[in-house]
């Protein structure tokens, strides 16, 4: 199978909303009783109006703030959650209709929980997924050989899962998340506190997942290395309204500020104006500037070699923490109107 033959829409949201009520209590005992006897409800939308799709063999990133709907939209598409409103197709189903069905055609991780039988063998859980799932023997075995390639999994076949170290539990999770071999994946922050070997380890076997087995893989997390290193396109979430939706590359330029300027001068001055640059540290003999967009570092550089003495300078591209804090604080300015946000209407 080729990717061409795998581009198809897997997920298709149009307009989703999901909204709560949620009981406001006063505080105090008479507060308690009161909202027992007649309670103040007050509304709360956790989604609002957001529209996307996915194609099949995509590694999305899902990002935002904690509170941002991220988790709930999690579970809208997973079929946990019914929408207050609009619609949601996923392989042409929807979840919350069709959740046996749905059910048996995903596969999903949550770094803190785990699918694994806790006083079993870990290969003993596997035994149990392939009944639960129908697998052949034959597909099992072949589907478990390469999985233990790509994740070393026999080095702990035998070990309770209680007794797993959190990378090898994890390891063993998303290899019982995709033993049936789903179409799309759910992953909510799957290499969390795990050591910089296994979560390699990890991402090269998402990477396979994707690219070789043309997996979809939905992935939340406030780890940026697994963010740089694994998604091809990011949704951003933010106060339940979905604010970005393209590639990292694109929310650098939608960012604007890219590169910081570090300036060491021979002796402490007051920091100097520079043309396109905000001032954003000064200490003594050291400045750290950023650079508009429209900035040029010729000019910038010309005017620090004219007018100050400087030991040393250098440019930084701003990381992607950087940049998403910016959007998380709403610093960021990602309407331009350039470059229009990817739309699934």
């Amino acid at each position: 199978m080729n990717h061409s033959d795998t581009a198809e829409t897997i997920v298709e949201a149009r307009r989703l909303c999901r909204h709560y009520r949620v009981v406001r209590r006063a505080p105090g005992l008479a507060g308690a009783l009161r909202s027992l006897v007649r309670p103040r409800h007050e509304a709360h939308t956790a989604v609002d109006d957001i529209s996307f799709s996915i194609r099949r063999g995509e590694l999305v990133g899902l990002l935002g703030p904690n509170g941002a709907g991220k988790s709930t939209l999690i579970k809208l598409m997973t079929g946990v959650l019914v929408p207050s409103s609009g619609s949601l197709h996923i392989n042409g189903r929807v979840p919350h209709r069709h959740r046996l069905r749905h059910a048996a055609d995903i596969g999903v991780v949550f770094g803190q929980r785990t699918q694994l039988w806790w006083d079993l063998p870990a290969r003993d859980s596997f035994d149990i997924l392939r009944d639960v799932y129908r697998i052949g023997h034959i597909r099992f075995e072949r589907q478990l050989a390469e999985f233990d390639e790509l994740l070393e999994l026999s080095s702990f076949w035998h070990t309770p899962a209680r007794h797993l170290s959190l990378g090898q539990r994890v390891r063993a999770d998303l290899a019982a998340a995709l033993l049936h071999a789903p179409s799309i994946v759910f992953l909510d922050e799957p290499t969390i506190g795990m050591d910089v070997v296994v979560k390699e380890q990890v991402r090269r076997f998402l990477h396979h997942m994707v690219h070789e087995r043309h997996r979809t893989v939905i992935l939340t997390t406030h780890d940026m290395g697994d963010v740089e290193r694994l998604c091809e396109r990011l949704l951003l979430v933010n106060q339940g309204k979905l604010v970005f939706d393209d590639t990292i590359g694109v929310l650098e330029q939608r960012t604007g500020h890219t590169r910081d300027l570090c300036v060491t001068f021979a002796c402490p001055v007051p920091a100097p104006e520079l043309p396109g640059c905000a001032l954003i540290e000064h200490a003594g003999a050291r400045a750290r500037y950023r650079l508009t967009a429209d900035a040029s570092p010729q000019d910038v550089l010309r005017q620090l070699a004219v007018h100050f003495s400087v030991v040393d300078c250098s440019f930084q591209k701003r990381g992607l923490e950087d940049l998403m804090r910016d959007v998380y604080r709403g610093t960021a300015d990602l309407a331009d109107p350039a470059l229009p946000v990817r739309s699934a209407s």
